[in-house]
């Protein structure tokens, strides 16, 4: 039996391949399937099942794309109502892939129809278990991502769901086993999960908090339940797109690939609601960029910003990529769920400038120079999130988190600022979006508070309840 992770970082996601005499599984796969494909027939190996442990709401599977390609079957735990043809498997039931066993264990919680899969070798001895969303390392799945599933559901029944399922069908396991989760830390799928990817049970049994032995359902209902955020708002609409089905992404790459040059591009772009969407480095973007672009850029944690910024998986969006790189942007936007790209601007911004178009910059210095100018009646806004913020802060700065600039908008500083997150890429973004709705007020201090920190201006560091709880 071979089990192999297959994890795409950009997303904090983890997809697993199983092999075991000529057949093979996939677990959780994403949208892009091909991969797999190639993967099995360097094994040659038959794709016999597609394993999926939820309606995932961060990313859009592909396991309607490698059912049609392969004519694997799709297997769900119970409870599930796909709509279209799967598999809808009993709590316990098997499945034979080659010579060894996956087993079904239905661990409701993160969301009603959550179940984990046990991985059983060719001489019936377990060796690992694919926990999806229900068990992470170091954390548990977030229990308020199913409620519009059904009107009775609440986040803290899900809780009390999930309590039972980790007491009873996953602490009762093996130590041995290793445990494969469906993300690691960036994924906004649970609170605090660790940068590793795999760990034995037995060590997750020390040393993750919600699995604590001697924890009651009330402890662990207010903990789970503690520091939850607002989950990113194109979360329910990857969930529709999982339960419900989706265009091929081979279409999508083939009806989005389409250069357009500078005067197409600035035509459609004026016609439509698309939003012109720049995924270059943060410092190309500040040297020059197409007036009213946000900035996205790709060698970040791409896709997720797009979804938590953008939020309506249905907006029309025109890019700005890397020269090559113009397809692989269209298929990680699908990853969550973007297909309406109308087309990409062949030659980039150096085309747009060359053909007399007006372009835009972004104001920015170095953190040697902030710490220059640097006085306490300074307005600093800090992109950060609020435990980040919390750690290590500079006097006096005020915390918008870029993922909640959208809502926050009204509270941007009406006076000149300086704005910076933790690394420079974060509070370009930010800084993209304020200047596409009008707002030029601002200075971008390039590397943030990692470079900030390298200069003579002191830090502040707090924690309070009010702030730990955001």
């Amino acid at each position: 039996m071979k089990i192999e992770q297959i994890y795409t970082g950009c997303i904090a996601q983890a997809a697993y391949y199983l092999e075991s005499n000529g057949e093979a599984a996939i677990f959780d796969p994403l949208r892009e399937v091909q991969p797999y494909i190639d993967k099995a027939k360097k094994d040659e190996a038959q794709i016999k099942y597609i394993f999926e442990t939820h309606f995932h709401a961060d990313f859009v599977s592909g396991h309607l794309d490698l059912a049609r390609k392969t004519n694997a079957q799709i297997v769900y735990g119970p409870t599930a109502s796909p709509k279209f043809d799967a598999i809808i498997a009993s709590d316990n039931q098997e499945f034979k892939i080659g010579n060894c066993t996956v087993k079904t264990i239905h661990t409701p919680g993160h969301t009603l129809e959550s179940t984990c899969y046990l991985l059983i070798d060719e001489n019936d001895i377990p060796q690992g278990i694919i926990t999806g969303d229900t068990l992470f390392i170091g954390d548990v799945g977030r229990p308020d991502l199913a409620q519009e599933m059904a009107s009775d559901l609440t986040q803290e029944k899900l809780a009390s769901e999930l309590f039972d399922s980790l007491r009873n069908k996953i602490m009762v396991l093996p130590d041995e086993l290793t445990v494969y989760p469906s993300h690691g830390a960036g994924s906004a799928c649970g609170k605090n999960m660790s940068k590793e990817t795999t760990d034995s049970l037995g060590n997750q049994k020390k040393t993750n908090y919600a699995l604590r032995a001697d924890m009651t359902r009330e402890e662990f209902i207010t903990e789970l339940l503690d520091g939850l955020g607002l989950p990113p708002a194109y979360f329910p609409q990857n969930v529709a797109m999982n339960i419900e089905g989706y265009e091929s992404l081979d279409n999508i790459i083939g009806k989005s690939l389409k250069k357009l040059d500078p005067q197409a591009f600035k035509s459609i772009a004026g016609e439509t609601d698309a939003i012109v969407l720049d995924v270059r480095n943060e410092n190309d973007f500040v040297k020059s960029h197409i007036p009213g672009s946000v900035f996205i850029g790709i060698d970040g944690n791409f896709a997720p910003w797009v979804g938590a910024l953008v939020m309506n998986v249905n907006q029309p969006l025109l890019i700005v990529t890397p020269e090559g790189r113009e397809q692989e942007t269209i298929t990680r936007l699908s990853r969550v769920g973007f297909d309406h790209v109308l087309g990409y601007l062949e030659g980039g911004i150096e085309a747009w400038a060359s053909a007399g178009f007006e372009t835009d910059s972004m104001e920015s210095i170095s953190p040697e120079e902030f710490a220059g100018r640097f006085a306490a009646e300074n307005t600093i806004v800090d992109a950060r999130k609020p435990g980040e913020y919390s750690a290590e802060h500079i006097p006096g700065a005020l915390n918008i988190a870029l993922d909640s600039v959208n809502n926050e908008i009204n509270n941007i500083p009406k006076e000149a600022f300086y704005l910076h997150c933790a690394g420079g890429y974060r509070s370009v973004i930010m800084g993209s979006i304020l200047k596409s709705r009008g707002i030029h007020n601002f200075i971008n201090v390039e590397k943030g508070i990692s470079g900030i920190r390298k200069t003579d201006i002191r830090l502040s560091n707090f924690v309070c309840p009010s702030e730990t709880k955001q």
